[in-house]
């Protein structure tokens, strides 16, 4: 599913128009991107929690020169971790 489809099943679910339900979705994705960049986290109960952790700096291998060794440096990446009932729901 992608957002154009997501904005139309709210349309038909929720009986809002589309501009409304294209609204909620774009509300949503602001308000978690600039929570995660703030540092903070995002808990939906049963469904999961979105956080940023960073991801420590490494040396890795140049693809192109297998014998020379890259830094590749920390970086700040989002996490989804789901939760009970998306699990559960996921399972059966």
């Amino acid at each position: 599913m992608n957002k154009a489809e997501l904005i139309n099943l709210l349309t038909e679910k929720c009986a809002v128009t589309k501009k409304q339900a294209e609204c909620f979705v774009e509300t949503f994705v602001d308000t978690t991107i600039n929570t995660l960049k703030a540092g903070g986290e995002i808990t939906i109960a049963g469904f999961g929690t979105f956080s940023a952790r960073k991801r420590a700096g490494r040396i890795g291998v140049n693809p192109q020169r297998p014998t020379e060794k890259i830094q590749i440096p920390s970086v700040v990446v989002p996490k989804f971790k789901a939760g009970k009932t998306l699990k559960d729901a996921l399972k059966k």
